[in-house]
Order: structure tokens, then C-alpha cells, then sequence
């Protein structure tokens, strides 16, 4: 079997999830999802996948991952097994942690019985399963009445979904540190190049803070701000950007899978140049070929 642990925000579960479905076809074995990180998880996020999409795969249960991690399923031995590789190599070769933030094509040669820890942001590790995945992704509730007056204005002209990320990226110290925020200055370049390809563009803003977005971004084309989808319902952000012919994304997963998720071959997609603050990690593979980075 493969588990993966799931930890994150929304568009993390996903990336998550994505490359634990490609693997568990790849290897023709039962998927699970390990989700008992948000009994004690800081961050106020709570497990999305199966309230909100079709998701394959059981959640795992003690008994599973005990199965897989024999000895490393006690407590404080994966954090023990991540420091000291020698432990996890002769002890627990089944725990597999992503060794750094670009992609890895060793992943598919790891055991058919493993536990996976980490992000695994890059379509590289599910582009084969593009298919499948689109079908696992897709929303589960019907469209409210607003959000159903919005997807028929969105896919009735030349729609640019346009993501501002700010809410814990600003207000928390240590994630501003990592993260930090797209300045206005990458979104007005990124409307110029976009406007300078399509006709008759018309934008739809998506943010955490929409009045900040109303207050600061100046647009000389029909915009609208998507203000509607809160708390619970905030995933209806990322499936009325999915609607959207083309995408100006945020440094954020939660708007790069509004834009994965649009099957539109055609479609634009502009991801910020730098995706961190901080130089430590390789964002290479992060960024689909097709898209651009300005």
C-alpha cells in the first residue's frame, strides 16, 4: 500500500495527494491517506480532500500505517528517522521523505509498501495521470445560486481569473519570511502581458483580503471581485478560477490548482518569477512548461 501523510492548506492536500494516486497506479496498490496531523495541526487548517472533491483512497487508521512503518509508526522515530538517514535506510527504508523541493525521479523506484512525507509540488510526479486526476478533483456540491450567476459570467467572455494572496502570508512573521507576497508591480506586468495577447479581457479577482485588492489594484477592464466564498465555502474561489479562460496566479498552491484544473489547451498562465522569499528552495519543476513566469 502507499500512504501518504496529508498536512496543509487545500492546495497542499492535493499536490499531496496527486503524487500518492500516481504512484499507488503506478504500483498497483491501495491508496491511503494518513490526515492525523490535524489533531494537533497550529495552523487552523483541517483535512478538505474528501469533503470537497471525489478523491479515491480510505483514511488510514493506526493499524495501517503501523503495518507499513513497523517500528518508525512510534512516537518521535519518523522525526529521529529524518535526522539520521542511517536509521531510515536499515530500519525503516518504507519512510520515504522528500529530499528536496524540486522533483525527484527516484520516487518511482521506492517500495510498494511506504509511507510518503512531504509537499511534492510539480505536475512531473502526476502529468501521467493528468486524466484521472481531473476526475478526482472535481467539486462535489452543486453550484450556489451566486456562484452559478458567477461561472456564467466567467465562461461567457474572455475571463482572467487574477489571485492576490496576502491573509497569514502577511500576518504571520515566519510564513511572511518564507513566502512573502506578489507585489502590485507583478500583477500589473502580468496584466500588461496578458492584455497585450487577448481581446476584450475581462479580470475576476480572487483574494483573501478582497477590499486590500479593491483598495490598491487599478485595472483599466471590466474587473470584478469574488467576494462570496468564505471560510468553508472558500474553495469555491478555486473552482470559479478554474472556469476561467486564462490565469494570473499568486505564489500560492491554492490558485496554481485554479489554473491546473482549467482543461483549456489554450489557456494563459502567468506564475510569479520568484516564488519565495527566501533562496533556499529549487522552484524549478514548480512551474508547468506551458506557463510563464514574469
Amino acid at each position: 500500500m502507499i500512504i501518504a501523510q496529508i498536512v496543509g492548506g487545500l492546495g497542499n492536500q492535493m499536490f499531496q495527494y496527486a503524487l500518492a494516486r500516481s504512484l499507488a497506479i503506478r504500483k498497483k496498490v491501495p491508496l491511503y491517506l494518513d490526515i492525523s496531523a490535524y489533531r494537533t495541526y497550529k495552523k487552523h487548517r483541517e483535512f478538505e480532500l474528501k469533503r470537497i472533491f471525489n478523491c479515491a483512497g480510505e483514511i488510514a487508521t493506526a493499524a495501517h500505517i503501523r503495518s507499513v512503518l513497523g517500528w518508525c509508526a512510534l512516537p518521535g522515530m519518523q522525526g529521529l528517522a529524518k535526522q539520521q538517514s542511517a536509521i531510515r535506510r536499515f530500519l525503516c527504508p518504507q519512510l520515504i521523505f522528500e529530499p528536496h523541493f524540486h522533483y525527484w525521479p527516484k520516487i518511482w523506484e521506492i517500495p510498494d509498501k511506504a509511507y510518503l512525507v512531504g509537499y511534492w509540488q510539480s505536475e512531473k510526479y502526476f502529468s501521467e495521470i493528468a486524466d484521472i486526476l481531473r476526475e478526482d478533483f472535481k467539486f462535489r456540491q452543486p453550484l450556489s445560486e451566486t456562484n452559478a450567476q458567477w461561472a456564467e459570467k466567467i465562461t461567457h467572455c474572455n475571463s482572467i481569473s487574477l489571485h492576490i494572496r496576502r491573509g497569514d502570508y502577511v500576518l504571520n512573521p515566519e510564513t511572511y519570511k518564507v513566502h512573502g507576497v506578489c507585489d502590485l508591480d507583478y500583477y500589473y506586468r502580468a496584466i500588461e502581458y496578458m492584455t497585450s495577447l487577448i481581446d476584450d479581457p475581462v479580470f475576476f479577482v480572487f483574494s483573501d483580503e478582497i477590499e486590500w485588492a479593491k483598495l490598491n489594484l487599478r485595472v483599466a477592464y471590466p474587473i470584478y471581485y469574488i467576494e462570496n466564498n468564505t471560510a468553508q465555502e472558500s474553495y469555491n474561489d478555486m473552482r470559479l478560477m478554474s472556469l476561467c479562460r486564462h490565469h494570473i496566479i499568486a505564489n500560492s498552491t491554492f490558485s496554481w490548482w485554479g489554473a491546473w484544473l482549467n482543461p483549456f489547451r489554450g489557456k494563459i498562465v502567468i506564475a510569479p518569477q520568484q516564488w519565495f522569499s527566501i533562496k533556499r528552495y529549487n522552484t524549478v519543476d514548480l512551474i508547468p512548461d506551458s506557463w510563464l513566469r514574469i
